[in-house]
């Protein structure tokens, strides 16, 4: 497993030459969880975000023996290397990480750095095969909800009753309020803008043109000359808490601050009533 004070974060060549590493589970957490169906890498699981990482009842993330069942069916025991990767950076490569290091598996996990797209760009191994493995009983521990922040932690910050500060990491446009979302996205909210105190620190500052982040001490840099240097605590979010947790990721295991996750996001907090709201461009919602 992973020991304490290792990096958080493998290379693509240390994945590579551990392929047929029998204490390394690889797991694939992708945007598109078909694209795991044309190729992945050899020995990787794929954990649908949709289904496996998820409560399909509630809005939630996936309970203990839920999770526990897909990771004995995967082979992990208690001293497995974990490795996630996934599409589009590792955004919800790292939401899956910010999961298990919930129920316990912090320091079990590491993110391929530069996730899926460094990988092909490579052309390194991949296969259509679907691996097999003798299941565990690998036992989860009860949930850490200290990982995690609710509508009413980001409010308590937001309305200055609680000591924090809190990051949103989506676009400039987004933040501004100038568009609800991305172009072409399906989670919406009714209002456009940002959590009034948020910092605007987009998730792609910290990476490089590769998909791998920036060296540690860019990274600390970045959110330092937005004020953000550690001495409180941090929340993070964005639409629905997936591209959050690859900032969460850097913060919280790059760097090593004290860093929750907002998995509702803004289309919790923009669909709340009788929140406050900082928009800047004024734009409103007509229902198009």
């Amino acid at each position: 497993m992973v020991k304490a004070g290792a990096s958080p974060l493998v290379t693509a060549d240390w994945v590579k030459d551990n392929l047929n590493n029998p204490n390394v589970r690889i797991f694939e957490v992708s945007v598109d969880p078909d694209v795991y169906k044309r190729a992945h890498i050899p020995g990787a699981v794929n954990l649908d975000w949709h289904v496996d990482l998820v409560d399909t009842v509630n809005r939630d993330i996936a309970s203990r023996d839920k999770l526990q069942t897909c990771l004995r069916k995967a082979g992990v025991t208690p001293n497995t290397t974990i490795v996630i990767y996934g599409d589009h950076n590792n955004w919800f490569a790292a939401w899956g990480a910010w999961i298990l290091e919930i129920y316990g598996l912090g320091e079990n996990v590491r993110l391929l750095d530069g996730g899926r797209k460094l990988w092909e760009a490579r052309a390194l191994p991949v296969t259509a095969d679907v691996p097999s493995f003798l299941e565990t009983a690998i036992a989860l521990p009860a949930r850490d909800d200290r990982l995690r922040a609710r509508l009413v932690d980001v409010l308590a910050i937001a309305e200055g009753r609680t000591a924090g500060q809190l990051i949103d990491i989506r676009s400039p446009d987004e933040y501004s309020g100038k568009i609800f979302a991305p172009e072409g996205v399906k989670e919406l909210s009714i209002r456009a803008g940002h959590i009034p105190g948020a910092e605007n620190v987009p998730w792609g500052t910290i990476v490089n043109d590769d998909g791998t982040f920036k060296p540690v001490d860019e990274i600390r840099a970045i959110y330092a000359a937005k004020g953000v240097d550690g001495s409180q605590p941090v929340v993070t979010y964005c639409r629905i808490g997936e591209r959050s947790s690859h900032s969460w990721f850097a913060l919280k295991r790059i760097l090593g601050y004290d860093v929750r996750n907002y998995d509702g996001s803004w289309t919790e907090y923009g669909n709340a009533v009788g929140v406050p709201v900082t928009n800047k461009s004024g734009t409103i919602w007509l229902g198009k």
